[in-house]
C-alpha cells in the first residue's frame, strides 16, 4: 500500500549484522541507462558470476533499498538492480497505461538481453514477488532460482493485504478512522490528495515491523523514491480499498507447480501486508518449493532477523 510504503521507506534502507554492513554500498553501483521502447531505463549491475536480478516493492519504489540490503552479494554473483519505467532515476511513462506487471517483465526480459545474459536468478521482495512470479510463469526456461520475500500470489491476495490494513488501523486508530468514513461517504478515493493525504497519516510501523527500533540510511544521493503514478497505474484509482488496474486479474496460482527450479519462499508471522493466512498457501501452490516463516518478522525479514535470514538465503544460493 503506497502510504505504508512511503511512510516506512527510510526503515527498508536498514544496516544489519549479518548482511550489508558496508556504508558505502551505495557508492560502489554506477547507472547504466539502457533505451527500451523509447525510454531511459536506470539499471546497476556489479560482481561477476550467475546473475541474479533483485525486484523492489510498491509498485512504486526505486530499487535502492535492495541494494541496501543485497548489493553486498556481488561479492557473489552479478547482481542486478533496475529501475523500471517511472521509478527511480528512469524516465516517466508518457502514458499512465503503461505502468503494468506485464511492462515490468517485459523490461527486465529486455535488460537480460542487453546485458547478454543467460539463465538468471530473480528474488522479489513485497510487489517485487508479483514481477518475478510473472517473469518465472512467462520465461521459465530463463530463470535458474526465484526467492519470493513477503510476497503476493495473486490480486485476491493483495486485496487481502488492503482489508489487513484497513481492519488495523480502524479498530487501533478509531478516531482516526472517523474522518476516512467521513471522506469516503463523500466520494473521496484513494488517489484524490486529501483523502490521501490524511489515510497516510497512520503510524503503520507495527503493520510493517514486529521490531521497530531498527534504524535506516539512506545514499548519499538523493533521487526519487516513489511515484503515485505507478502505484494507482497497476493496483488501480482506488488502491488501498478496492483493487483493479493490472493486478486484479494477476494470479500465479495455478501455473507455480509447474514451475521446475529451486524456489525459496519467506513469509514473517506479524506481517500486516503480506498476510500469513494467504503465505502459507504456497506451501499448496508450490509444494516441492522452500518455504520458512520467520517468527519474529513482519514484512521484512531480512531486516528484522538478518542473522537467519542471510543464512537461509547464502544456503539457497550456495554462498
Amino acid at each position: 500500500m503506497k502510504q505504508i510504503a512511503l511512510s516506512l521507506y527510510s526503515l527498508l534502507l536498514a544496516l544489519n549484522s549479518f548482511g550489508q554492513n558496508d556504508p558505502a554500498i551505495f557508492e560502489k553501483f554506477n547507472s547504466q541507462f539502457f533505451e527500451i521502447d523509447g525510454y531511459k531505463i536506470n539499471v546497476e549491475t556489479l560482481g561477476s558470476g550467475n546473475p541474479i536480478f533483485f525486484f523492489a516493492g510498491g509498485p512504486g519504489n526505486s530499487h535502492d533499498y535492495m541494494q541496501g540490503a543485497f548489493g553486498h552479494y556481488y561479492k557473489n554473483a552479478q547482481v542486478v538492480f533496475i529501475d523500471m519505467l517511472g521509478r527511480g532515476k528512469s524516465d516517466d511513462a508518457k502514458d499512465k497505461s503503461e505502468y503494468s506487471i506485464a511492462n515490468d517483465v517485459h523490461i527486465a526480459e529486455e535488460v537480460r538481453k542487453l546485458l547478454s545474459l543467460d539463465k538468471i536468478s530473480v528474488v522479489g521482495h513485497s510487489y517485487g514477488t508479483v514481477v518475478a512470479q510473472a517473469y518465472a510463469v512467462k520465461y521459465p526456461s530463463q530463470v535458474n532460482k526465484m526467492v519470493l520475500i513477503s510476497g503476493f500470489h495473486s490480486g485476491e491476495m493483495w486485496q487481502a493485504n488492503c482489508d489487513s490494513y484497513n481492519h488495523y488501523a480502524k479498530t487501533h486508530f478509531p478516531e482516526k478512522w472517523k474522518v476516512v468514513d467521513s471522506l469516503r461517504a463523500l466520494g473521496y478515493i484513494s488517489s484524490d490528495p486529501i483523502f490521501s493525504k490524511h489515510y497516510g497519516s497512520f503510524p503503520t510501523k507495527y503493520i510493517y515491523y514486529h521490531n521497530t527500533n531498527i534504524k535506516g540510511m539512506r545514499p548519499k544521493t538523493s533521487y526519487r523514491n516513489w511515484n503515485n503514478d505507478v502505484y494507482y497505474g497497476i493496483v488501480g484509482r482506488d488502491a488501498d480499498f478496492f483493487v483493479s488496474g493490472s493486478m486484479m486479474d494477476t494470479d500465479f496460482r495455478k501455473d507455480l507447480s509447474k514451475l521446475n527450479f529451486p524456489t525459496l519462499i519467506v513469509a514473517g508471522r506479524y506481517d500486516g501486508v503480506s498476510t500469513p493466512e494467504y503465505n502459507v498457501q504456497y506451501k499448496t501452490y508450490m509444494p516441492k518449493a522452500q518455504f520458512v516463516m520467520f517468527e519474529n518478522s513482519a514484512h521484512n525479514p531480512y531486516l528484522e532477523e538478518p542473522d537467519q535470514f542471510y543464512s537461509l538465503f547464502n544456503e539457497f544460493f550456495h554462498f
